[in-house]
């Protein structure tokens, strides 16, 4: 937690990558900035070439915390937090993984039961909460599509190739948004007031959704009976179970809600003439002559679905405690919307004179077409990362 104010400021020097040309592992990783500290490579050459590699292992914070010190400035920190945040879903590196044997068969039902005592009778029963949300967006290659855009195509793109390497797109920062958020039973309530920011229009999306709430995912997901067991993990220091799951479409109430993609129609009125025909000849359609206005009017909407999804259960072996959700929405290839990964890490919250285990993190990775359904322009994917801690938690009438 401490270390997230420094955090912010370093990402508003950096230009994180997304498009990673090379994937490597932690150990890889490792020995990379070892080398180039050995050869006393400088910040911007480190972070250039932290730019152009994708972990292919999640990054714990035990190796952040050791690879940090092998970084030289600001800029190539603030890349370091870009692969963990991008390494997230992922599976820790083999060598933090326990060997322990997987529980048999009553030792699996045993832990989710466990599990869902706790989520039904403890983080479901949560007080009402106020918390402070700090989330940070990176953004890769931007299309704007304009209101109206006459007889021209209606979509351009901004540049944000640095020309480093053969990667054809570099995530940059965007902002660093803090908002007061209330929370029930563990559930983030969405806010009352109408958004007037133009999402869509600036180039953006907005996510206008409750996103996973851990009693309806473990709800849904016991329903549909399709548990299976992944691994043991470290977590924090705990033993953690980890088991995976899928809830099926006519089993799940996940609603995904998406700020906002182009609607184009044509505008306006054209008439077309043909000069007569002389000498009994028929007329030339090359000598006709239009006449006009005709228009491309931009409406926005939402993208709204009910959609299936999986993901990953982390229980804590000796408490039943839930410590980490992955939760990924699945989507037709043929939607606006291709990805939502969403990770929620909770930990331990001292709340006045209560321990509580709340929210701590998320991190939801995602890909949208940004031009719509609008086949007019050239199809691109644009990618976005939202990056968010909760702080300040209080019971919600001490905050009034």
């Amino acid at each position: 937690m401490k270390r997230f104010g420094c955090f912010l400021i370093v990402l508003m020097m950096a230009a994180p990558a997304w498009s990673a040309a090379k994937k490597i592992t932690v150990q890889e990783l490792k020995d990379m900035l070892t080398q180039m500290q050995q050869q006393k490579k400088s910040d911007e050459e480190v972070a250039t070439a932290l730019k152009q590699v994708e972990l292919t292992e999640q990054m714990t914070p035990d190796a952040l915390n050791t690879l940090g010190s092998l970084v030289p400035g600001q800029q190539s920190l603030a890349q370091m937090y870009v692969l963990e945040s991008r390494s997230a879903m992922l599976p820790p590196p083999p060598s933090e993984i326990p060997n322990d044997p997987a529980p048999d068969a009553a030792g699996q039902k045993a832990l989710l039961d466990k599990a869902s005592d706790y989520v039904s009778k403890t983080y479901g029963q949560l007080p009402d909460l106020t918390a402070t949300k700090t989330t940070i967006r990176f953004q890769d290659s931007m299309d704007v599509v304009q209101s109206s855009s006459g007889m021209h195509s209606s979509a351009s793109e901004v540049d944000t190739n640095f020309g480093l390497g053969n990667s054809p797109q570099f995530f940059r920062l965007i902002n660093v948004a803090n908002s007061a958020i209330e929370s029930n039973g563990g559930v983030e309530k969405m806010p009352t007031a109408k958004d007037t920011v133009a999402w869509g229009r600036n180039g953006y999306i907005a996510l206008e959704e409750q996103g996973p709430v851990l009693t309806t995912v473990l709800s849904e997901a016991q329903n549909t009976g399709k548990f299976s067991w992944v691994r043991w993990e470290m977590v924090n220091g705990k033993k953690t179970a980890v088991f995976a799951f899928t809830v099926d479409k006519k089993k799940s109430r996940y609603a995904v809600n998406y700020c906002c993609f182009p609607d184009t129609e044509q505008a306006g009125m054209m008439s077309y003439s043909m000069p007569k025909a002389g000498g009994g000849s028929a007329p030339s359609s090359t000598n006709a002559t239009a006449k006009g206005n005709l228009q491309t009017n931009t409406n926005w909407k939402n993208y709204k679905a009910t959609v299936p999804y999986h993901g990953e259960l982390f229980i804590n072996a000796d408490t039943g405690i839930v410590v980490r959700l992955i939760n990924d929405a699945d989507f037709k290839s043929s939607e606006v919307v291709h990805q939502e990964d969403t990770r929620i890490d909770y930990g331990p919250v001292t709340v006045g004179d209560k321990a509580l285990v709340l929210p701590v993190k998320t991190i939801v990775d995602t890909e949208v077409v940004p031009n719509g359904e609008d086949t007019a322009g050239k199809f691109t994917v644009r990618h976005t990362l939202f990056y968010t801690e909760y702080k300040n938690y209080q019971i919600a009438s001490a905050a009034h």
